[in-house]
């Protein structure tokens, strides 16, 4: 399961599903195939999913970070990508799988709320608009695809509490979009400013702790109903850090966030 970015529709690959279409799907306990999905999987974990994450267990961003995942860099791509760590034993099964099943259920990540839907954004070239596309790809060993309830796209995001979870995922995606070419003049991404641009988009407590202990708002311009909310809202704060590399890496200024 990936989530893919285009400048063609034909880039994506399959056709998508129609905003009215509907498919057919049940996941439940007792289903022969229950919580095989969870196991030996390339599941990429975005900012809003480590914010989740993180709250869930207890733990900061920078330890979810650490203990669960792997930075990977992707070809294409010049920013890093987080790639939830399987547990070690024979199936490699998620790290938050149990007998009970995912013990994150309400915080899961996006890329498990949408299953066995995936997804991919479609940029338009000229406008610069972008829409959501949504594909039914569930696995071959999936019994769920021969139950009788039916959906569509909506209805499910809506079922599954992933309508905001799209929202930040489409928002995240047009940054990557930027990263398509090479940002760092020859530093890299393991350079200094890549260091701190991740740490602006998944270290949230991190960045939080940069944006309120340091010089950064006294460099920059950040308007005071920001800045109130960002010391609570993680959001907020996620929204800035994704502003600020837009300025940092790319020159782009927007309305959350002006050079000093």
């Amino acid at each position: 399961m990936k989530y893919i970015t285009a400048d063609n529709p034909e880039d994506i690959g399959s056709q998508p599903l129609g905003d009215q279409e509907r498919f057919c799907f049940r996941c439940y306990p007792g289903i022969s195939c229950f919580n095989r999905c969870c196991r030996n999987l390339n599941l990429f974990l975005y900012p809003y999913d480590v914010i989740r994450l993180r709250k869930s267990l207890g733990v900061t961003s920078g330890e979810l970070i650490d203990a669960y995942t792997g930075v990977v860099f992707r070809e294409g791509s010049h920013f890093p990508s987080v790639l939830l760590r399987m547990a070690e034993n024979d199936e490699k099964t998620c790290p938050f799988l149990s007998d009970a099943g995912c013990r994150v259920y309400s915080d899961r990540p996006q890329t498990c709320r949408a299953f066995p839907v995936e997804q991919g954004v479609y940029f338009e070239t000229q406008s610069g608009q972008s829409r959501l596309l949504h594909y039914f790809r569930p696995p071959d060993f999936c019994q769920g695809r021969f139950e009788e309830t039916a959906w569509t796209t909506d209805s499910w995001a809506t079922d599954q509490e992933s309508v905001f979870y799209n929202k930040m995922t489409v928002e995240w995606a047009h940054l990557m979009r930027l990263f398509h070419e090479d940002p760092w003049a020859g530093e890299g991404p393991q350079g200094q400013r890549g260091k701190m641009a991740f740490m602006a988009t998944y270290n949230i407590d991190a960045f939080r702790d940069f944006v309120f202990n340091s010089s950064f708002l006294k460099r920059y311009k950040v308007g005071s109903d920001i800045r109130l909310k960002i010391k609570s809202d993680d959001v907020a704060l996620l929204r800035l850090g994704m502003a600020w590399v837009r300025l940092f890496l790319f020159g782009q200024t927007g309305k959350e966030i002006r050079p000093g």
